[in-house]
């Protein structure tokens, strides 16, 4: 759900009073009907999931996969904008479940979400 300013409003989301304006946003496809795609480098993954969804919903799109050393530059403005941080991943690299050093997630400390980790710890 996104809110007027283009950033996803979980809130939002959570209430139900919008489920008609929801979008999704697909990142990574791990298996396509019986086929295990995990082993598959990313960008082979990406070209499936496009594939897939060529004919998809105007309310469905495929997360783009910036290429490069952005990083830096990228989660600056990704902050600026108020957004909770992002995820960097190896495009040459297969899926891995949990913690990986080719995974990397980077989080906004202002974000409110921090502030709702940090209160389930204290």
């Amino acid at each position: 759900m996104l809110g007027v300013d283009g950033v996803s409003d979980f809130d939002a989301l959570h209430s139900g009073k919008h489920d008609d304006e929801v979008q999704l946003c697909a990142f990574d496809i791990l298996a396509d009907g019986g086929d295990d795609l995990r082993k598959l480098p990313l960008s082979m993954r990406k070209a499936n999931l496009e594939r897939l969804l060529a004919r998809r919903s105007e309310r469905i799109f495929v997360n783009p996969f910036e290429r490069g050393e952005i990083g830096p530059d990228l989660f600056a403005v990704a902050c600026r904008m108020g957004l909770e941080g992002l995820v960097s991943k190896r495009r040459d690299r297969p899926y891995r479940a949990g913690r990986s050093r080719h995974w990397i997630k980077v989080k906004n400390r202002k974000h409110p979400a921090i502030s709702r980790v940090m209160e389930a710890f204290a």
